[in-house]
């Protein structure tokens, strides 16, 4: 199945051209991950999967005007979000090399002119308050909350990308939070729309 079909499957509504450029990042990632080994997505299906669960937010939250993404790796979801929000201006914190490499090539190959790639661990990066923080498959939630503390404010909104343990880790940290969780296949959402 083409990537279209499979984002029309799931109501994610994008124009040709952005669809156009998530087909250029697929074919971009399969080609470096041949070499470079960025990602265990290793054929086109696989990182289509990816790309549509990074997408798949975007049926539910709000579009923000800045988004950082922690730990972007391979792009999932920091670089599909930013072709598919072009208004919005992205940081992408990395720290491992290649995939800063990776993240920097993309970026320009495919003229993202709303991103910018920061080869460090978040706890570095410094910005005034993000509108939304996003992660997927790095640390806990509390300790991506304490991480992201001060380039955050009781405004901003958080997307994690998680698996079943999210339910746990919400136990700790949920009387502080006004949130939700959206679930999809295994995937659980983690969609926290303001810190009380």
């Amino acid at each position: 199945m083409d990537l279209k079909a499979l984002l029309k499957e799931e109501e994610i509504l994008l124009s040709d051209k952005i669809v156009k450029k998530l087909e250029q990042f697929t074919c971009l990632l399969h080609e470096w991950n041949q070499i470079h080994n960025l990602t265990g997505a290793k054929n086109i299906a696989t990182i289509y999967d990816n790309v549509v669960d990074s997408l798949y937010p975007l049926n539910f939250i709000t579009n923000p005007e800045t988004l950082l993404d922690v730990g972007t790796g391979a792009g999932f979801p920091g670089l599909v979000l930013a072709i598919a929000l072009p208004q919005t201006e992205v940081v992408l914190a990395e720290p491992l090399k290649k995939r800063v490499s990776f993240l920097k090539y993309a970026s320009i190959d495919l003229e993202l002119s709303n991103v910018k790639v920061e080869a460090k661990r978040v706890e570095f990066v410094e910005h005034e308050a993000f509108k939304l923080i996003s992660s997927r498959a790095v640390t806990n939630t509390k300790l991506l909350l304490e991480l992201t503390k001060d380039i955050s404010s009781p405004q901003t909104q958080y997307l994690f990308y998680k698996g079943s343990r999210v339910f746990d880790e919400i136990e700790d940290v949920q009387h502080q939070l006004d949130y939700d969780i959206v679930q999809k296949n295994q995937r659980n959402y983690l969609y926290i729309k303001a810190q009380k």
